[in-house]
């Protein structure tokens, strides 16, 4: 097996310490296994998005010392290496999942699904999506209250979804159970947790590295992987950066956390 890894900053704006942190792991790691490390760019948060940042992660890592064998600058065989350019990949593994029973179409309205999390929360329940599209056609779900289209694409998580996994860093560990996520927006983009699966398993990547925040959302990946049929890769979830006070550190809050020079 040749050792994959890769470092997938979001342009959302100055390059964050924790890129850093993780790429100076994932390229000497792949360096040391005689593996290939690549650069993928994450940019399919629109809202969040500034067009100056991706020059920034290229100039930070390079001035880390970091290369990478594949990305956006340099295309390989795995490229595009922008999510934004990869758009119909995404919408065709969502409609396979669909067609086979793994996700279904959602017309749930904002203000629907808002109705919804306030009376759970009224009867002091978890949030959680209530599968009101689940087997419902178009046609059937638009006589209801609450409609909207374009739909979203929600994947449908089991009853038995595994919620144990095993991390290089932590061992077997457990996850919360998940609900029903969007896997693709209204507006034809992915979220994170379909394109980080589609494109780790396009791009053959054999071991993934994240912070700890990612545990939780593990059990979804994992469950993508199962219904695609697919190995997954080997995960480790790095604890997170922190402040002296403990607190987690934010480019927003704190202003070392930028990498500037």
């Amino acid at each position: 097996m040749v050792v994959r890894t890769r470092t997938a900053p979001s342009p959302t704006g100055d390059p964050h310490i924790g890129t850093a942190y993780r790429a100076l792991f994932d390229s000497v790691f792949a360096r040391h296994e005689g593996g290939q490390y690549l650069l993928r760019i994450e940019d399919t948060d629109r809202a969040r998005y500034v067009d100056t940042s991706e020059d920034q992660i290229f100039e930070t890592l390079r001035w880390l010392n970091i290369d990478w064998d594949e990305g956006p600058d340099k295309p390989g065989p795995h490229a595009p290496y922008r999510q934004s350019e990869r758009l119909p990949l995404y919408r065709e593994h969502a409609e396979r999942l669909v067609e086979s029973g793994n996700a279904y179409y959602c017309w749930c309205s904002p203000q629907r699904l808002e109705d919804v999390r306030a009376e759970q929360q009224k009867r002091k329940q978890p949030p959680r999506y209530d599968r009101f599209c689940l087997g419902k056609s178009e046609e059937q779900r638009a006589k209801e209250p609450g409609f909207q289209t374009p739909p979203v694409v929600r994947l449908f998580v089991p009853d038995d979804v595994a919620l144990e996994f095993d991390d290089v860093i932590r061992g077997r560990i457990s996850a919360p159970r998940p609900n029903d996520p969007v896997l693709l927006k209204s507006d034809g983009f992915p979220t994170y947790h379909l394109a980080v699966v589609v494109d780790d398993h396009a791009m053959e990547i054999t071991h993934v590295t994240r912070g700890e925040e990612w545990i939780s959302s593990t059990p979804i990946h994992l469950e993508l992987y199962r219904a695609f049929g697919w190995e997954p890769p080997r995960f480790a979830h790095f604890p997170l950066l922190r402040n002296p006070d403990g607190s987690k550190i934010s480019k927003r809050k704190n202003p070392a956390a930028r990498l500037l020079w």
